[in-house]
């Protein structure tokens, strides 16, 4: 079988977008050169070899320079560790082009704009290689009219490949294909985009802003419209349409702000100019708001300009007023009916919606029966089936249903009337019916588009299952839409043992012989039930399987230890029962240390103070990109009390040992920092360069492969018959190096940056990292260290700051800072 190996990418424009997918391809450990045109302030750069740079590019790639030096601004960060920046390699394309032969793929990323598109094809085609990909990532623009400009050679293996901003983020990437495109070209790029760079892959038709962007700005554009009809003020539709109706948090107008009312402006140009009455029955709905254009008028472009249809003002946050042309206060919410309201079953929720008397109910109704109308109509023109639709709107603008899940869940044939009512009403924005499918056929008798055997296709008039790519296997648990067929791991394995708070249970068909716990308590808090099922499952490891993976089906790894559940132990017993559940917290992680089979955690999203403990105390761990580690206890005023301190002053000790140097404390100090500031790593690269996560450990793209991983990883481990540990003493730097970190502690006090209080808890840490009152070098335990840990877990648990942080956080989730 061929494989389409990817040794090196060149992307193609070093604007926003550009320069945020060469990021991502290096955190990914993808080669990259960006290019960019030839700086005109070439003359006055300093040397290639001043900046340090890799590839011996020249001052005239000063634009790429400019726009890598910026990717270590830009929040999120597109890099998951900064430094990295230094490995995207600049180019020009008057120097450079030869280098376009080292590359396995092409991906052009310039401004959309069509004929600098194929000005720069002509430009480049002599040098792509003869097995080359070559791919446009416009947003919209037609991939085969592209195409025209290339020698016929290259067409067959080219395509488009349409990124969602944040590249590194957003899940979404559309692969759009033209006539001439040769099958396998997508089949190898989708193997590519979905296990190299994690994303979600959707199948677009070459048509005006391809699936994603064709319902989601049709949609905010009715969204603007509807929210004009009923009077609503733009923070109040946010509130509306943001996590209340399961969508993103941003909610519209936010997110046009992030986006940039400029791309939106693009966007719905490129709806305006390629779509008429006569192909889309909505078109009368794709003018420009007057309120955009205004804003555009007055450079008022979104978060990049720092004013849009929100503006921040010190800590105030304005929103843009029409009428006045000035910003107002903003920060008014909806009416709390409409919140309950949304919490009902589909089915309920949207009649009561429908038949709301207030602005907002009905509002909230208008723009729900719009996107189900807007999708139903062009669903055979856009995409091959109801599943690409609803997967480019989960991934692409983060809803937590597509439109024809939501439709189908509120009962199919009962919304269609519903909307078809309101069309024949002249209440929707055309006139267009339903299509007959809707009503009649499969769909209507099957109760929606979504079934056990596939998903529908309007143009064959079949549900169509999803596609059996190879790449496919290594996601166990593919994420599935609502109706759709496919495995769930709530229904599958054999269960072995489970409890109120971890269920242990075997895949026998993929890795029998390795033990998966997965984790059932609300954030996966490490409580009783949970302490006592990773029990069960060591001894049940050892003496039956292979190995044991650590692994749930949703985020988060674990958000660590359980509050609530503490808190009546401590009132009714005081100190003393918390010491107990720490030292039985502190045993397990002892016991899955030392365990006689290969414990790996399969981490994924937050894994915070005792989940970071329990991450680490596994022989192995194979972590989504997206995991964010850390120990986070001084935020509630506590100290990490499973293991943590003593994790991190142990490696220290390891690492020293591998040094010519016998002072601990410099091996001691970013763990010390990390823990006394509770950093948490924003990436998994960030998480390994705080020390959560070694080298030998396994970074996954995608996070449905996850679990893949893990799985093969522990039964790797086992083959090469692998062994615990042994149990050993270490040195730890003792007294004088605490010394040396309280007088540091005492300059940050004194000069404001830290509280009392937090120089208490910092002082705590200090002391069980150094080992306590003891000699420099002194050899000690684990268990030794834990015990100081407890000490002072216990200390600080009956201190008054403490107690206010605590309660703080369990009632507004948000730290104290006392």
């Amino acid at each position: 079988m061929s494989r389409f190996n990817v040794r090196k990418v060149a992307v193609l424009g070093a604007g926003v977008m550009g320069a945020q997918i060469a990021a991502h391809l290096v955190n990914v450990k993808v080669p990259v050169i960006l290019f960019d045109l030839p700086d005109p302030k070439a003359p006055t750069l300093p040397a290639a070899p001043a900046l340090g740079r890799p590839g011996g590019a020249g001052p005239k790639s000063g634009i790429a320079l400019r726009a890598i030096e910026n990717l270590k601004k830009l929040k999120p960060s597109p890099l998951g560790v900064a430094e990295d920046a230094v490995l995207i390699e600049p180019a020009n394309y008057e120097e450079h082009l030869e280098r376009l032969r080292e590359c396995d793929l092409v991906i052009e990323a310039i401004a959309e704009r069509m004929d600098w598109k194929t000005d720069l094809y002509h430009k480049i085609a002599p040098f792509v290689a003869p097995h080359a990909i070559l791919a446009s990532n416009t947003s919209g623009l037609s991939i085969t009219r592209l195409s025209e400009a290339l020698p016929e050679s290259i067409r067959p293996r080219f395509c488009g490949i349409h990124f969602f901003n944040p590249p590194r983020y957003m899940q979404l990437v559309e692969l759009i294909a033209t006539p001439s495109t040769q099958a396998g070209i997508l089949d190898d790029l989708e193997a590519f985009v979905t296990t190299t760079l994690g994303k979600g892959v959707v199948r677009a038709k070459d048509t005006p802003n391809f699936i994603a962007n064709r319902i989601g700005i049709a949609g905010m554009l009715s969204t603007m419209k509807e929210a004009e009809n009923f009077g609503l003020s733009f923070d109040i539709v946010d509130d509306l349409t943001g996590k209340k109706l399961g969508r993103a948090s941003s909610g519209t107008f936010r997110t046009a702000d992030v986006v940039g009312l400029d791309t939106m402006a693009h966007v719905i140009k490129t709806l305006q100019d390629n779509l008429s009455l006569d192909t889309d029955p909505f078109y009368g709905s794709f003018g420009t708001p007057p309120v955009l254009a205004k804003l555009i008028e007055l450079g008022h472009l979104g978060q990049k300009t720092k004013a849009g249809f929100y503006k921040k003002v010190g800590r105030d946050v304005l929103r843009f007023d029409l009428a006045s042309g000035d910003y107002v206060p903003a920060g008014a919410k909806a009416d709390p009916v409409y919140e309950r309201m949304l919490k009902k079953p589909a089915a309920e929720r949207l009649k009561l919606l429908r038949n709301a008397e207030g602005p907002q109910g009905r509002f909230l109704w208008a723009i729900l029966r719009n996107s189900f109308h807007y999708a139903a109509i062009h669903l055979a023109s856009i995409a091959d089936t109801a599943r690409d639709v609803d997967q480019a709107m989960r991934w692409g603008f983060g809803m937590k249903q597509g439109p024809f899940e939501l439709w189908q869940e509120a009962g199919w044939l009962e919304v269609a009337r519903m909307v078809q009512e309101d069309i024949d009403a002249g209440r929707a924005l055309c006139k267009a019916p339903l299509p007959d499918w809707v009503f009649h056929g499969p769909v209507a008798e099957a109760g929606g588009v979504h079934t056990e055997a596939g998903s529908w296709n309007p143009s064959t008039g079949r549900f169509e299952p999803r596609r059996a790519l190879p790449v496919y296997r290594r996601q166990i648990f593919p994420e599935l839409l609502l109706g759709e067929g496919g495995p769930r791991p709530e229904r599958s394995g054999q269960t072995v043992f489970e409890n109120d708070g971890l269920r242990l249970w075997t895949l026998p068909e993929v890795a029998g012989d390795v033990l998966i716990a997965s984790l059932r308590s609300k954030m996966h808090t490490l409580g009783p039930d949970v302490i006592e099922g990773l029990a069960e499952a060591v001894e049940r490891a050892e003496a039956d399987y292979r190995g044991l993976v650590i692994w749930s089906p949703d985020e988060p790894f674990s958000a660590g230890a359980d509050l609530q559940a503490m808190l009546p132990g401590f009132l009714m017993g005081g100190v003393a029962a918390i010491d107990e559940a720490e030292a039985e917290l502190q045993r397990i992680m002892l016991r899955i240390r030392y365990a006689n089979v290969p414990v790996v955690a399969a981490v994924r999203g937050l894994a915070l103070g005792g989940g970071c403990e329990l991450a680490v105390h596994c022989a192995r761990r194979v972590a989504h990109m997206e995991s964010y580690i850390g120990l986070v206890e001084v935020g509630v005023g506590l100290i990490p009390g499973g293991g943590g301190l003593t994790y991190i002053a142990r490696r220290a000790a390891e690492n020293a040992r591998l040094s010519t140097g016998k002072d601990l404390l410099p091996f001691l100090s970013d763990g010390f920092t990390a823990a006394a500031m509770a950093k948490v790593g924003t990436s998994a690269l960030e998480s390994r360069k705080l020390g959560y996560l070694l080298e030998s450990d396994v970074v996954v793209a995608h996070r449905d492969e996850l679990l893949h991983v893990a799985l093969n990883e522990a039964r790797a481990m086992a083959e090469s018959g692998w062994r615990p540990p042994l149990k050993r003493l270490f040195p730890v730097a003792g007294r004088d190096a605490r010394a040396t970190i309280l007088g540091q502690l005492v300059n940050m006090r004194d000069g404001g940056f830290i509280s009392q209080h937090d120089f208490h808890i910092a002082d705590h840490i200090a002391t069980v990292l150094t080992g306590g009152d003891v000699d420099p070098g002194t050899l000690v335990s684990e268990e030794y260290l834990m015990t100081l840990e407890r000490r002072a877990f216990g200390a600080l648990l009956t201190h008054p700051k403490t107690q206010e942080r605590i309660m703080g956080m369990l009632s507004t989730g948000k730290p104290v800072r006392n």
